[in-house]
């Protein structure tokens, strides 16, 4: 069966697309699998990890105790997925590279959202600092202990490189240079535009966003409802919401594949070796889209990600992670033996620390923190 997908991705696929026969490989050497691609291993790997079960209890904006209707980034991750592969799909590019980076590009997120990272962050200042993407390949890489013959999952390479160059407004990788991978750079696409709109969607749900205010704040919103109800009439207000968010994200969608398409056609590119000459990404919004996306980022960030209560959930995890470090920096007995055994002779202690908390869900950080100081 291996051999019947690998043949299919070079029947199908556009001929810049990455095609599994063709990856650069993995880190460590392995039989290779009989039914699945290696995209395809890698992308079962990934959803079987540790790392990701855990994504469920970790905060996207709302902590994850809140409310079980409000996004984590588990449900982040999974819609990040679907917006990949549906790109990929109309793009003729790899469907299963596409996911697979989506699935993992939280891998290595902090408890307690972006604050969460923005304070170990700080903490690790002197110690290299702390970047969620660049942790996000460090678990698939090393962190995940599940085979006997090497540590991490042992994804391809592709995939690492895709977390690594993973980049969004929220985003600052320690990476420069060139994308692998079309793949790669419709992740960070799906990735903002998930986040935009399901933050929207929580947002409403919260109550701390109104749609009279969208309305009148966002152009995207506006437009959105225009259309909606020259379709449909006398839709419940739930129902309204629901729509306006889906056609948000259709118009969206539609508008990466038709400035991408264009912009690989104006660039001449029909290799995945001629993509190596850009620095830049050819997977994008049109400039209209992305200035109307700017002013909805920028609304959202004064409405909603800085709002009082959104910034005392913050608070609150940012004093819980700066405690727990300083408690397990001062004394390193109070980690769980298997993270002190790798002070020395692999990490410094601040970095074990800092994997240590990284992995951590809001629940568990929330637990550890009263073990140690109640």
């Amino acid at each position: 069966m291996r051999l019947y997908f690998e043949e299919l991705e070079i029947a199908t696929l556009a001929s810049y697309a990455a095609k599994s026969r063709f990856s650069l490989g993995k880190q460590y050497s392995e039989p290779k699998s009989e039914n699945r691609t290696c995209f395809q291993q890698d992308r079962d790997r990934i959803i079987h990890s540790k790392s990701f079960r855990r994504l469920k209890h970790k905060t996207q904006v709302f902590i994850a105790t809140e409310s079980d209707h409000y996004r984590s980034r588990l449900t982040h991750s999974l819609e990040v997925a679907q917006i990949s592969r549906h790109l990929a799909r109309m793009l003729k590019l790899n469907e299963d590279l596409a996911e697979a980076i989506a699935l993992a590009h939280d891998l290595g997120h902090t408890p307690f959202g972006h604050s969460g990272e923005r304070e170990l962050n700080a903490l690790m200042k002197d110690f290299g600092g702390f970047e969620h993407n660049l942790q996000s390949r460090r678990v698939v890489e090393t962190l995940e202990k599940k085979y006997p013959l090497f540590p991490g999952l042992n994804v391809s390479l592709e995939i690492r490189e895709g977390l690594t160059k993973h980049s969004t407004p929220w985003d600052n990788p320690d990476e420069h240079g060139h994308y692998m991978t079309l793949e790669a750079q419709v992740t960070n696409l799906a990735d903002e535009i998930a986040y935009n709109n399901h933050d929207l969607d929580d947002g409403l749900s919260s109550r701390l966003l109104e749609a009279p205010d969208l309305e009148k704040n966002v152009t995207l919103w506006r437009q959105a409802k225009t259309f909606v109800q020259s379709q449909y009439t006398a839709l419940e207000a739930h129902e309204l919401k629901h729509l306006i968010n889906s056609h948000l994200i259709s118009s969206q969608v539609g508008d990466v594949i038709t400035t991408t398409e264009a912009q690989l056609k104006t660039h001449g590119v029909q290799t995945l070796e001629d993509l190596q000459s850009f620095q830049k990404p050819l997977v994008s919004f049109s400039v209209e889209m992305k200035a109307l996306n700017l002013e909805l980022r920028k609304y959202l960030f004064q409405n909603f990600y800085s709002h009082y209560t959104v910034y005392r959930m913050n608070k609150k995890g940012q004093l819980i992670i700066r405690q727990l470090f300083d408690a397990f920096t001062q004394d390193s007995r109070l980690l769980p033996d298997h993270y002190r055994a790798r002070i020395g002779s692999d990490y410094l202690k601040e970095r074990v620390v800092a994997d240590y908390i990284a992995g951590m869900t809001d629940i568990y950080a929330q637990k550890e923190y009263q073990t140690i100081f109640s």
